[in-house]
């Protein structure tokens, strides 16, 4: 007769632990993956309002925020949004050509470009922004601005632990190939 599995623990911060059992820590994790799969759907029906997909409308919101007078730099609406430089350039090229964004040559740094919103694209974000302001007040509602500056600070510092988290991961799979 097989005994009850005891699952070994996911982590070895005991202030993560409750009566020795990791369960608070991976119940916090599901929530908030759940809660981000939640945001991207948000944004892929927004998208999907423009006839855009969720990064493109991405894109265009960053743009919409950040162009200021002159426009914004590929590298800084990359750095702004969260997407690597070479899709927000491949998103930039889609909605050039759905007449929503608009390039020019950057003149202070002739290596770059700017982009900005065409018309066409300020109407859409405009034609947008009741649909994300209606459903925004529904994600954040019950929400104060201390919780959400302290979401804000978390995110930040599991931004920037990610990516030694990722660096891990790639040592380990490294150290699987090597032995083949």
């Amino acid at each position: 007769m097989k005994g009850k599995f005891s699952a070994p623990l996911t982590t070895s911060r005991s202030d993560f632990l409750t009566n020795g059992s990791d369960d608070w820590l991976r119940d916090t994790i599901y929530r908030f993956v759940q809660s981000l799969g939640r945001l991207v759907a948000c944004r892929e029906a927004f998208g999907k309002e423009l006839g855009l997909t969720g990064s493109q409308f991405t894109v265009l919101m960053g743009v919409a925020y950040r162009q200021g007078e002159s426009g914004i730099t590929i590298a800084s609406l990359s750095s702004y949004i969260g997407l690597a430089s070479t899709h927000v350039t491949t998103e930039v090229g889609r909605l050039i050509r759905k007449n929503l964004l608009i390039k020019r040559p950057n003149k202070e740094d002739g290596r770059s470009v700017l982009i900005s919103l065409s018309r066409q694209g300020e109407e859409a974000v405009r034609q947008v922004s009741p649909m994300v302001r209606r459903v925004n007040d529904f994600l954040f509602r019950d929400i104060d601005r201390e919780q959400l500056a302290t979401v804000n600070a978390f995110a930040a510092t599991l931004l920037r632990n990610s990516e030694y988290a990722l660096a891990e991961i790639r040592i380990i799979e490294a150290a699987r190939a090597a032995k083949g």
